[in-house]
């Protein structure tokens, strides 16, 4: 009995020690976390499944080492985030139809990576392998618009293995799709419409704010000119346009990644320009300029080693967000009446860009908000602050008008609406002389109402006030366009007509004497008012006289029609 306990004993810590190393082989054991995707279906179009990725030391290990390496589970649409040099991916795919599969394996976001290799197993051997240098992806035949589209078969109950090397620049995402014929042209011809339509939104706002910059001469116009365009360019690359348009790739596209750079410099100077930050709000234009100062050492830096820089780039851009959005406040709360319409824009550029960010971190989940985060955060950012500037020109033009009015209504008699003497006289000197230096002739014309006095007295001053507005009223219709018509004072009116000799100066004046003798004033209750004017001319001596001693000959013929009986017209000598 005693004999039969010691086997007993030490066999119990030798079976546990067997099964803790069991334990640690299993656990150590490469394991392929993606699991196997089944493509017998009728028809194929995998668009979400699952694949694996390993990121350990991708890129000092090749095919053949990498394939006893633990990949982890991840969705087919997966950014990695920054700080990676190259990733493996392993993509199973199982026919569990009746009908050999020939299918395709679409990498859509080729265009961003620096280069790309395929490996196609089945049965774990090697059947297929490709590789896409970008700097030389023009004219490979695997290359579709910024797709790497890859043709392979699955035969009926064998599973086909992808390994797919990627090696990266600096923010890294990946995607794959399978489909069958049919969905893979279909993918082809529909990739990148939503892009293509929100940029043209933007091309559209630069070409319209450039028409505004040549007719306004306005700073903010080409800033935000500019600030498009930069948005145009990030969005162009960032989301395969240039690609799709101009077949390129590699390094000499991705030095437009600056463009992430160029669109916070000019969304910072567009803002110290627009609100005028340097004149009313120097505190918020100091913090502005801070924040300038380091984009714009970072965009130097950049042109020296881009990479480096773009792996804090969504740092930068968090920064500037929060810098912009307290200026913005600030601004809010000292009453700018512009800042909230550009709060609303700023917004949509936060919210957006704060996903986008996340999302090439790795850090969020891959929706269609958050990979087109950026872009949407500068369309609509874009669009409102378009708002803002046709609201400035509306308020400006406003203010325009105002004081178009304000210099009117200082120019103008407020009874009659003709001009008054003080206009006159500045604006008839300078007519005279233009006139003088084309060799043209220039007249005056004194007018008064003949007895104004005694209308005053009979009818009331209401009923003079009506005669005075009907009589300036003659004036006008009678008068052109260049003929500058002035009430001096009372009943007393002034007329210059440029271009114009004594002779054609008398015929205008007994035009105007027998119209005002025809016409009736109807003054009100009845009573109808008739008035006569004398009229005084005066060619001017345009070599030697002033507008000045003009009108005081033209006044002396006026005191001469009235000598003569009133409702004349007399010239001075």
């Amino acid at each position: 009995m005693g004999s039969s306990r010691v086997p007993r004993i030490a066999i119990t810590p030798m079976l546990s020690l067997s099964f803790f190393l069991i334990i640690i082989w299993l656990a150590s054991s490469p394991v392929q976390a993606a699991p196997v995707v089944d493509v017998g279906g009728a028809e194929v179009e995998l668009t979400d499944f699952q694949v694996g990725y390993f990121t350990g030391d991708a890129r000092l290990l090749d095919y053949e080492a990498v394939r006893e390496q633990t990949f982890e589970a991840s969705g087919n649409i997966a950014p990695v985030g920054t700080g990676l040099q190259a990733t493996w991916y392993r993509i199973a795919l199982h026919n569990s139809g009746t009908d050999e599969k020939q299918l395709y394996l679409h990498l859509p976001q080729a265009y961003q990576i620096r280069s790309i290799e395929v490996f196609e197993e089945r049965a774990d051997k090697l059947i297929g392998q490709t590789h896409v240098d970008l700097n030389d992806a023009s004219n490979h035949p695997l290359m579709h618009l910024g797709t790497v589209i890859y043709p392979f078969s699955v035969p009926v109950g064998e599973t086909t293995v992808f390994y797919v090397y990627s090696q990266l620049y600096s923010h890294h995402y990946f995607a794959a799709e399978v489909f069958d014929l049919k969905h893979s042209r279909e993918a082809v011809s529909r990739g990148g419409l939503d892009i293509a339509v929100l940029a043209g939104m933007l091309l559209a706002l630069v070409f319209y704010n450039c028409l505004l910059f040549l007719a306004s001469r306005k700073q903010e116009n080409i800033l935000y000119s500019l600030y498009l365009v930069s948005g145009l360019i990030w969005i162009s690359l960032s989301y395969g346009l240039i690609s799709r348009v101009f077949n390129a790739y590699g390094d000499s596209v991705f030095i437009l990644n600056l463009s992430g750079f160029t669109i916070l410099i000019f969304l910072l100077l567009f803002m110290m320009a627009i609100f005028e930050t340097r004149r009313f709000y120097p505190t918020e234009h100091r913090f502005l300029q801070g924040m300038l100062a380091v984009i714009v050492a970072g965009f130097c830096y950049g042109l020296i080693d881009l990479i480096a820089m773009l792996e804090v780039i969504s740092s930068l851009v968090a920064l500037t967000m929060v810098v912009t959005s307290l200026v913005s406040v600030s601004l809010l709360l000292k009453g700018n009446p512009l800042i909230k319409f550009f709060l609303i824009g700023h917004l949509f550029f936060v919210l957006f860009n704060g996903l986008a960010m996340m999302y090439y971190k790795g850090i969020a989940e891959p929706n269609y908000f958050n990979s087109h985060g950026v872009v949407l955060g500068i369309v609509l950012e874009a669009l409102m602050l378009a708002f803002i500037i046709s609201y400035r020109i509306r308020v400006l033009e406003k203010i325009r008008s105002q004081q178009a009015e304000l210099k009117r209504q200082a120019a103008t008699d407020p009874l009659t609406a003709v001009f008054n003497r003080r206009y006159f006289m500045v604006e008839g000197e300078q007519m005279a002389r233009q006139a003088a230096s084309k060799g043209e002739p220039t007249s005056v014309i004194a007018v008064d109402i003949d007895n104004f006095k005694t209308v005053n007295d009979t009818y009331g001053h209401q009923a003079g006030d009506r005669v005075l507005i009907e009589v300036a009223e003659i004036f006008r219709k009678i008068s052109r366009d260049q003929d500058l018509i002035s009430r001096f004072g009372g009943e007393e009116f002034m007329i210059l007509l440029p271009g114009t000799d004594k002779s054609e100066a008398q015929d205008y004046a007994e035009r105007i004497r027998g119209s005002v003798e025809q016409h009736v004033t109807a003054a009100g209750n009845g009573v109808s008012v008739r008035v006569t004017v004398s009229a005084g001319i005066a060619e001017m001596i345009a070599a030697s006289e002033s507008l000045e001693k003009a009108l005081s000959r033209a006044d002396n013929a006026l005191y001469e029609a009235k000598a003569a009986g009133r409702n004349q017209v007399r010239c001075a000598p």
